[in-house]
């Protein structure tokens, strides 16, 4: 194989998942309910009913798009992808959609965990429960192939470290984050037990795109907004946070991956950062920030890279094609679209689609 790492791709979580729920949890599971086409969610048809509330919900005020259920009239017409590979129902799909595009190994990420699901901590401890014990049995298939990263119930800790550590035996290559956690920014000490336990286990935090922040969700119309403020610069603020307040220094062996935010907001927090620290700031240049942070940004194919290279390091830049989504963030000829820009070293390729990604991820 070529050594290509994916590093960010994703499941559309399937009925088959909350199969492995907590017995006791399993009145409450996640189901899939329908409404006709003609109202105002047009072709998203279909839900997850949790809690009490849909997942996604398509239009509005507080609203998302997701790419689960995959039932929803707007994703089972899709032909870019067939489901079994989306939802991983079977691997040997997955596996050779891999082998079409050139792809060694894939880190994947979930989808419906992308926005906060329950302010039941019984409940987010069996969704996340169901949900690693179905990416442990992908893992299975392809041991060195399907790699994944743990989806933590951030409201238990205790709960959070025991699933990290069962995780980390069944494939998992880092541990999941959004940008905030319910209330909580990502530098807060609450969370410190839960980085303890992943330098300890070799595990990176992923700090993804996601609507992670309940209040911040509930103030934008999706129409108007997108998610842009409630999911994509999220990413920002925690990287800001985790800087702000030095916690690569208090984890001296812990990675942190910043991932589907771009990588061109990193010059202008940086700056935000050098004037915000004055004298305080102990770095020699901007590579030396990521250096000594373990830091690693997730760019686009269509970025300026040879800049970003230069300010971030062309060690600390990785790329996903955000395989399984359909957004304007998916990148599907991945390889294709990086080769063909043609200001690209072959040796910088080679960093950012293979050396990078294992060093993050520990691969």
């Amino acid at each position: 194989m070529n050594g290509v790492v994916d590093a960010d791709t994703h499941i559309a979580e399937s009925a088959g998942i909350w199969e492995f729920i907590d017995q006791e949890m399993y009145p409450r599971r996640p189901v899939r309910v329908s409404v006709p086409e003609d109202t105002l969610y047009g072709a998203s048809d279909v839900f997850w009913l949790i809690d009490g509330n849909i997942f996604p919900k398509p239009s509005g005020m507080g609203g998302f798009r997701l790419v689960t259920p995959s039932e929803a009239s707007s994703q089972s017409s899709r032909g870019d992808i067939t489901i079994a590979s989306r939802e991983i129902t079977d691997p040997k799909i997955r596996l050779a959609d891999m082998d079409r595009l050139g792809i060694q190994i894939q880190v994947i990420y979930p989808t419906l965990f992308l926005v906060y699901l329950t302010d039941d901590p019984a409940l987010e401890v069996s969704l996340c429960r169901a949900y690693n014990k179905w990416l442990a049995q992908v893992w299975r298939a392809d041991e060195e192939r399907l790699r994944w990263v743990a989806v933590l119930p951030l409201r238990s800790i205790e709960a959070s470290i025991e699933e990290m550590r069962v995780a980390k035996k069944n494939g998992a290559t880092g541990v999941f984050f959004r940008g905030m956690e319910g209330d909580l920014t990502l530098d807060n000490p609450y969370f410190f037990p839960v980085y303890q336990e992943a330098e300890k286990l070799n595990l990176p935090i992923c700090i993804h795109t996601g609507s992670g922040a309940p209040k911040l969700i509930d103030l934008y119309n999706l129409e108007r907004n997108h998610s842009f403020a409630h999911g994509r610069v999220l990413p920002l603020f925690a990287f800001r946070d985790i800087v702000h307040n030095r916690i690569p220094e208090m984890f001296p062996k812990l990675r942190f991956g910043f991932v589907e935010a771009s990588a061109g907001w990193a010059p202008f927090i940086v700056h935000i950062l050098r004037r915000l620290l004055a004298k305080n700031w102990k770095f020699s240049s901007s590579q030396d920030l990521f250096h000594e942070y373990r830091m690693f940004i997730a760019c686009e194919a269509d970025e300026d890279i040879p800049y970003l290279a230069d300010f971030i390091g062309d060690d600390k830049l990785i790329i996903g094609s955000d395989y399984g989504h359909n957004d304007p963030s998916a990148e599907p000829m991945l390889l294709e679209s990086l080769a063909s820009r043609g200001d690209l070293s072959v040796e910088l390729q080679d960093s950012i689609l293979k050396t990078n990604p294992r060093a993050l991820y520990g691969i």
